[in-house]
């Protein structure tokens, strides 16, 4: 079956990084379930996928984070525990991960780039087009990137790339596209990809963000990719590579709301706006207020 007649059902989350710059506590919890509050960063992540129709989803994972498959399995010793106290809210608080998708996962070993872990699907993903999910960012579920994407991979057969615009003084932190228009203000032709470039040199604005949906002939060329940028397999090489090739490769312009995670500033502020938006927090926006006078 062609890949233009199928939508992709399949999530890969890489997530078999050291988190170095949140040692020493990721030496011991992997930094994909660093809390936010009471949800961990990778629940989020599994619920973006699930909610755009990905309830099949594989983790690329590493020695010493088996933990992330355990929070998405069920614990009958603690739903008693709690049954038992009368807790019915925990409950159901414990069991809602166990309910997003069926949970998968495969070691990388040695770590040779977000190619090779993505290259590490292959067995399981077959040649079926699927969803690529960094694990340490998300998406606000309301805005529907993920969808979209997924949408426009089946009619199109190809790669979509999620797309969002920077100021263009800091292009020189990010991949950025170089693209042509469609017609539709979201979404554009991809004609390129180039690695934090030089404001003058940068073809536009748009720098990739941490969602891919791709189709299952990536495999081989990642097979065939020859390590790059920083000595690894890098993921946009093969991606460029087949859209050399004649692959059209398309990119959704997201305008809504992402939440990062990935640098402890970072997360610290995803932190706190959630907290805000809370409303079980009682007293937690006021304080923040006055909190924030102490530091004018």
């Amino acid at each position: 079956m062609s890949d233009t007649l199928r939508r992709a059902t399949k999530a890969v989350i890489p997530a078999a990084g050291n988190a170095t710059r949140f040692l020493p506590v990721t030496k011991a919890v992997p930094k994909e379930l660093l809390p936010l509050i009471d949800k961990p960063v990778l629940e989020y992540i599994v619920e973006e996928a699930a909610a755009a129709g990905a309830d099949d989803v594989l983790l690329v994972t590493a020695r010493g984070k088996d933990t992330m498959v355990d929070y998405f399995d069920a614990r009958p010793d603690l739903e008693a525990f709690l049954a038992e106290k009368g807790k019915d809210a925990a409950i159901e608080a414990i069991k809602a991960p166990e309910r997003l998708a069926e949970i998968h996962a495969i070691r990388q070993g040695t770590a040779l780039g977000l190619g090779h872990a993505v290259g590490r699907a292959a067995a399981h993903v077959g040649d079926e087009p699927f969803a690529v999910l960094l694990g340490d960012e998300f998406c606000d579920l309301g805005d529907a990137l993920l969808p979209r994407m997924m949408d426009l991979q089946a009619e199109t057969g190809g790669i979509v790339l999620a797309l969002m615009e920077v100021p263009k003084e800091d292009v020189a932190r990010w991949g950025i596209a170089s693209v042509a228009p469609t017609g539709d203000a979201d979404i554009v032709e991809v004609t390129g990809l180039v690695e934090k470039p030089s404001v003058d040199e940068a073809p536009s604005n748009l720098s990739l963000i941490g969602r891919y949906v791709l189709p299952g002939s990536i495999f081989p060329v990642l097979d065939a990719t020859e390590p790059g940028s920083g000595g690894e397999i890098q993921l946009t090489d093969a991606m460029d590579t087949m859209r050399a090739k004649g692959t059209p490769v398309h990119g959704v312009i997201f305008r809504g709301k992402r939440y990062d995670t990935g640098q402890p500033t970072a997360y610290l502020q995803t932190l706190v706006e959630l907290a805000t938006e809370r409303e079980d927090l009682p007293g937690f926006n006021a304080w923040l207020r006055e909190f924030s006078a102490t530091l004018d």
